[in-house]
């Protein structure tokens, strides 16, 4: 294809329908009879919270989008019109698919298994007596209900906040009727209520919703009115984040105002108890300045994620995953000093199957050694009270030179960022903000040493997040090691993340938006090269996402050229693979499991000359392009052996595969008269420790 051509649209799948698409494989995992059945009821909430970003994000884009009649967007050429109705039947769907799962699977299977949830039809007298003093005693204080009126207007409805509209009819202590009245749940509330054991069947656990506490006892909160009927109900509004690369004087300051702006954005969707009449459906579209198009009626809680404070009942260990203790490889048991061991081997770890405390620990003792000068490490998200960051305020508050970048731009997690900043700007360390208009996605640490009057680099570089606690239910990689080329290629990223200054040559990293995306080509068209020349030619990789339009194309040209590719795409692939003229060398399939698969490998076979990176970047246009980013080549041969045992198996699973069709849908993988293989639960088998504590 003519590079500068503009390749039909048919070439490419949409990136929205794309993750809907995704989602569906998430909720397949909630449908799965195999999986504990409160790990399936995690997996319901996750498509929950997957859903609500989506439309924060994406929906909220392309309403924009609508709204100045903007061109079709993406390489595929769908207007934004089109892209929206396209996904409004695929979510309507799985809207529905959600609800028939609670109401039809979830609650009986729970309530088998003595978990239940009690509506308010199935409470005795003694649990009616206790949740009505719950609700006089815990609820009432902090509600406040409203009526409507021109000096009372309609209030401000905070994003995704549980909400009840209420019909009611009368006069109120003025003589004047009220018709419409409602009340906001403040988010101090909890949302699922556990009943005491007393007041529960021996050996169950019994929960009620907040929202039905609130309806039955509603008349409580109108005294003089009579009260017809109270529907849940919740708004989903834009959250996307905007400063202004040029205007920006203080990113810190506009990133504040835009948080809170956030929290009360364009509405996009609107959630309704499937009870609510047609005429109080209609009067909340039009306050909201929504359609009905944006408007899901649900059969239950109009937030499903909040049934996930159930799923982790540390009494029912039936009804969740075996537990497991993270590995720790054998270089690193009973090592002694983490630089002596770096000096002989570097270590790659596959978390969470292999323990992050390495890398906690790594840090934590640079932070105390005295012959530790400095530290320098990006930090994207980390969680709250982060060990890693308790460790740099101690290396700081010691005296040593301490450099933190800090992306303040991290989805959902900016306010705790700007927290995290302060804190440590507090103990002296220098804190660099992310480039505005650039994530720093890059996940690098570097330590530089005193040893017998030198300065030596140790390095870590990793896949995933410095967060203690999405390392246990992420797929990362984690590099460490003292190579000194690849300390200097760290040290030159760090200099140019804080001075702004022209990149540097590297020799070992590949960074973005610099040369990451250019090198990939690169290294595509030569695989092409070399099928064309009959030698062996080979790619692998194992992305989150694929949408990099040129990136596709090169694929493209590379299977027509013979060269087999596979993909293993976790999520969004707007490649089309199988379609013969086009990409029949191409395979990608997509691993769901009990983890999130996160980490990101690119292998090219280079005749022979095999060549293996890790990466923090997906092949997506804002990786290439928005981001600053950090691809790494793993050159011992032990290691690149491992890495290629782990490609193998992951492309040899076939019990939590998905393979993608060229039309966009998925067929999930079954073993047939095959042997099984899982991926994951294979790993777990080979690196994990069985525990009875949770890793």
């Amino acid at each position: 294809m003519d590079a500068h051509a503009t390749p039909p649209a048919e070439l490419y799948i949409n990136r929205e329908l794309s993750f809907l698409e995704f989602n569906k494989r998430v909720l397949a995992q909630a449908q799965d009879p195999r999986i504990p059945l409160l790990e399936r009821l995690r997996f319901l909430c996750i498509t929950c919270t997957n859903l609500d970003e989506f439309f924060e994000i994406r929906v909220a884009g392309l309403k924009q989008r609508i709204e100045i009649g903007a061109p079709a967007q993406g390489p595929e050429k769908l207007d934004a019109q089109q892209v929206f109705n396209a996904l409004r039947y695929q979510t309507l769907g799985v809207v529905d698919e959600q609800y028939r799962l609670l109401n039809e699977v979830f609650f009986p299977e729970l309530a088998a298994a003595g978990v239940r949830f009690l509506q308010s039809g199935e409470w005795n007298d003694e649990q009616r007596a206790w949740l009505e003093d719950y609700f006089d005693e815990q609820v009432v204080p902090v509600l406040t209900p409203l009526t409507f009126d021109p000096s009372r207007p309609f209030p401000r409805i905070l994003n995704k906040s549980l909400n009840f509209i209420v019909r009611l009819h009368g006069k109120d202590a003025f003589g004047r009727r009220r018709h419409r009245g409602m009340v906001q749940a403040p988010r101090s509330l909890p949302r699922v209520i556990r009943l005491p054991s007393e007041l529960s069947s021996p050996g169950t656990h019994s929960y009620v919703f907040l929202s039905s506490i609130i309806r039955v006892h509603v008349k409580k909160l109108f005294p003089g009115l009579d009260v017809e009927g109270c529907y849940q109900f919740r708004v989903t509004r834009n959250s996307d984040l905007y400063v202004d690369d040029e205007e920006v004087s203080d990113l810190v300051r506009a990133l504040e105002g835009q948080l809170e702006a956030s929290r009360y954005g364009a509405a996009v969707r609107l959630e309704v108890s499937h009870e609510c009449p047609a005429d109080l459906q209609e009067f909340l579209l039009e306050h909201f300045g929504l359609d009905e198009r944006d408007m899901y009626l649900v059969h239950g809680p109009v937030n499903l994620n909040r049934l996930v404070t159930v799923c982790d009942l540390d009494d029912r260990p039936e009804l969740l995953y075996p537990p497991f203790a993270p590995g720790i490889p054998d270089e690193l048991v009973d090592s002694g000093d983490i630089f002596t061991t770096l000096s002989r081997k570097n270590i790659l770890l596959h978390h969470p199957y292999q323990s992050f405390t390495p890398v906690i620990d790594f840090i934590a003792t640079a932070a105390a050694d005295p012959d530790v000068l400095a530290i320098k490490q990006t930090l994207y998200r980390t969680g709250a009270d982060s060990p890693i960051v308790d460790s740099l305020v101690s290396a700081a508050r010691a005296g040593k030179e301490v450099t933190v970048v800090i992306e303040l731009m991290a989805r959902f997690d900016e306010a705790a960022n700007i927290s995290l900043a302060n804190r440590l700007q507090e103990a002296g360390a220098h804190v660099v903000y992310g480039l505005v208009g650039y994530k720093t996605h890059a996940k690098m640490t570097l330590m530089v040493r005193r040893e017998a009057g030198k300065l030596k680099r140790y390095v870590h570089l990793g896949t995933g997040n410095y967060h203690h606690a999405t390392a246990r239910v992420y797929t990362d990689y984690g590099y460490l090691s003292s190579s000194q080329r690849l300390g200097e290629d760290v040290h030159k990223v760090f200099m140019q993340l804080t001075s702004l200054t022209k990149a540097s040559a590297l020799s070992r990293l590949l960074t973005s938006p610099f040369n990451l995306f250019d090198a990939l080509l690169q290294k595509i068209e030569r695989e092409a090269n070399n099928a064309r020349d009959g030698k062996d030619a080979r790619i692998i990789a194992k992305v989150n996402a694929i949408n990099e339009p040129r990136i596709i194309d090169a694929l493209y040209a590379a299977s027509a050229a013979g060269v087999q590719i596979d993909l293993i795409v976790r999520g969004i692939c707007s490649l089309r693979p199988g379609v013969p003229g086009l990409s029949e060398n191409i395979r990608v399939r997509s691993i769901v499991g009990r983890f999130l698969e996160h980490s990101r490998i690119y292998y090219f076979c280079n005749d022979g000359s095999e060549e293996y990176y890790c990466s923090s970047a997906d092949w997506m246009d804002r990786n290439m392009f928005r981001r600053i980013e950090a691809c790494f080549e793993i050159r011992q041969k032990h290691l690149k052996k491992q890495l290629r045992e782990h490609l193998d198996l992951f492309l040899a699973d076939n019990t939590q595969a998905w393979l993608l069709h060229g039309d966009g849908s998925y067929e999930r993988l079954v073993p047939g008269d095959d042997e099984p293989v899982s991926a994951q639960e294979t790993f777990l088998q080979k690196l994990a420790m069985p525990s009875q504590a949770s890793g």
